[in-house]
């Protein structure tokens, strides 16, 4: 995993009502939720930055009313493709 450090007012977690812990989560499912809804990343992607199983961040998805069928379909059909395969493996 890489890093990234954000500079943000003092007190901001205070006001937030987060610890830094929980403002870093908070602030990395935030970015994931955005560049999903945006298609600039997968759901795979969006979900690995948020922390969480692809089935969690879809569930997630829904809590933060950002549509999960926002898919090119060539991008789809792999998804689908690859689950189907990891399923097919765990039988």
């Amino acid at each position: 995993m890489e890093e990234l450090k954000i500079k943000y007012p003092a007190g901001f977690e205070n006001a937030v009502q987060m610890t830094k812990d929980e403002m870093e989560q908070h602030i990395r499912l935030m970015a994931a939720l955005k560049m999903f809804e945006l298609g600039k990343v997968s759901a795979g992607k969006a979900a690995e930055l948020a922390g969480m199983s692809r089935l969690d961040f879809f569930e997630t998805c829904s809590r933060y009313r950002v549509s999960v069928f926002n898919y090119p379909p060539e991008e789809l059909e792999l998804e689908l493709e690859q689950d189907l395969g990891r399923l097919r493996n765990a039988s």
